[in-house]
């Protein structure tokens, strides 16, 4: 049995590890979007070499991919079985950006594995066009009106999309996963 899920959110709402420990409970593994596009020198990859690395991720039968990218949604939601949204609030996801951004800052170590790519403070707080604090800010309203868009769409009828609105909510649903749930549940969230 293939499963294909997609976590998605505004930057800073728990995507990787929400990702990681859903792939960990399934058994099945973990893409990193964000480790698929970044280099080291906090270079981006372009967008074709992107769509390379992410096509050969999505090859597997079963994963979980974790991250927005909107110009991939063709690529990656060709065959995905499941879009879990984690929407929470605007005053959580600014707490969680400020409060991972500190700790990185603190612990030095590379976001990405094989990257020199750490936190400075200059990056994250004066940086307007890098901070991931500022990106949070100006991209949290838009990315709930996409999703609130993408999840009437009728294109995308055939992907079961579930909403989480509260970090209890996505450890409820971590509990109570079961590697078939999506398949026996013909409600949408």
């Amino acid at each position: 049995m293939t499963q294909r899920i997609n976590v998605v959110g505004t930057s800073a709402s728990g995507k990787t590890t929400f990702s990681k420990a859903l792939a960990q409970k399934m058994a099945v593994p973990h893409i990193e979007m964000d480790a698929l596009n970044w280099q080291s020198n906090w270079e981006a990859c372009t967008f074709e070499e992107l769509l390379i690395k992410l096509k050969q991720c999505l090859a597997a039968d079963s994963w979980i991919l974790d991250g927005n990218y909107s110009k991939t949604t063709p690529v990656k939601w060709q065959n995905v079985d499941m879009v879990i949204w984690l929407d929470y609030g605007f005053g959580r996801n600014l707490y969680q950006s400020v409060s991972r951004t500190i700790r990185r800052l603190m612990s030095g170590t590379p976001l990405w594995e094989g990257t020199n790519n750490i936190e400075s403070f200059q990056r994250a707080f004066l940086s307007g066009d890098s901070s991931i604090i500022w990106w949070m800010i100006k991209t949290h309203g838009k990315n709930q009106r996409k999703y609130q868009h993408i999840m009437a769409n009728p294109e995308f009828a055939h992907i079961r999309f579930v909403r989480l609105t509260s970090p209890k909510q996505a450890r409820q649903f971590l509990q109570q996963f079961n590697a078939c749930y999506f398949l026996f549940k013909s409600d949408k969230n």
